[in-house]
């Protein structure tokens, strides 16, 4: 019983946390980042290479709890050590177990693999999608989700996740910097989930950039490197480009 009230207890914070993302997404950036404050998540980790690695520690370092999984369990145990007390490292079904929230940042070609091994586990979830199709890296995969369009074809390969596509065109180097000028860059997203993209954007915003929600995630095709959207830019410049595209 005791089990059952914990996870009905959970289970309220979390969705109280949803709303109040909601809301604040139509309040000033400094508003928004006070109130953000307060509703702290679990974030699972698909993928903790670069992009993900580096998203964890600083999501960690911001407040949130996040587990680290990949292929190389050691290497992810190593990580959750150098991080501290909000990072533990698991297996990947175990993060999708563990997460309220999900990162899949993995090459795009090892996405059909994820979607076999957690796919009944990711739905109903948020999941940020930070994987780019490159044909060269990943084969016929990539082919194919470049002509589909990477959000519309993320969303087919994970029926039932909440996507929301971020984080795909600004080099994971880049990403430790922002927080020295909040929401000063913008950070272009594409999602279908009203709800979805507010949670993501408190997740966003406290890395240190502004989110710009460009659409629904059938403009997730423009959001890979090389597009006019990629590279740093501020929340106005990401605006007018977004206002030209389809």
């Amino acid at each position: 019983m005791k089990a059952g009230h914990d996870m009905m207890k959970h289970r309220r914070g979390f969705l109280q946390a949803a709303a109040a993302a909601f809301a604040l997404s139509s309040l000033p950036f400094a508003a928004r980042a006070a109130g953000a404050a307060a509703g702290k998540m679990k974030i699972g980790i698909v993928g903790s290479g670069r992009i993900g690695g580096t998203l964890g520690r600083i999501w960690a370092n911001a407040g949130h709890t996040v587990m680290f999984s990949s292929l190389d369990l050691e290497h992810d145990k190593a990580l959750a050590a150098s991080v501290g007390a909000n990072a533990r490292a698991g297996t990947p079904r175990e993060a999708a177990v563990f997460g309220d929230v999900l990162l899949v940042a993995v090459p795009y070609h090892a996405l059909p693999q994820v979607a076999k091994d957690l796919g009944a586990l990711l739905k109903g979830k948020v999941v940020i999608d930070t994987c780019n199709p490159f044909p060269g890296r990943d084969g016929e995969v990539g082919i194919w989700a470049q002509k589909k369009g990477a959000g519309l074809a993320s969303a087919e390969l994970l029926p039932g996740a909440r996507i929301v596509r971020a984080f795909n065109a600004i080099g994971y180097s880049r990403l430790p910097e922002a927080a020295q000028s909040p929401g000063r860059t913008g950070m272009p997203m594409a999602g279908d989930d009203a709800k979805a993209n507010a949670i993501a954007s408190i997740l966003v915003r406290d890395v240190g950039y502004e989110p710009v929600v460009i659409g629904p995630l059938a403009m997730g095709k423009h959001l890979v490197p090389g597009t006019t959207l990629s590279g740093e830019r501020s929340p106005v410049e990401i605006r007018k480009i977004a206002a030209t595209l389809k």
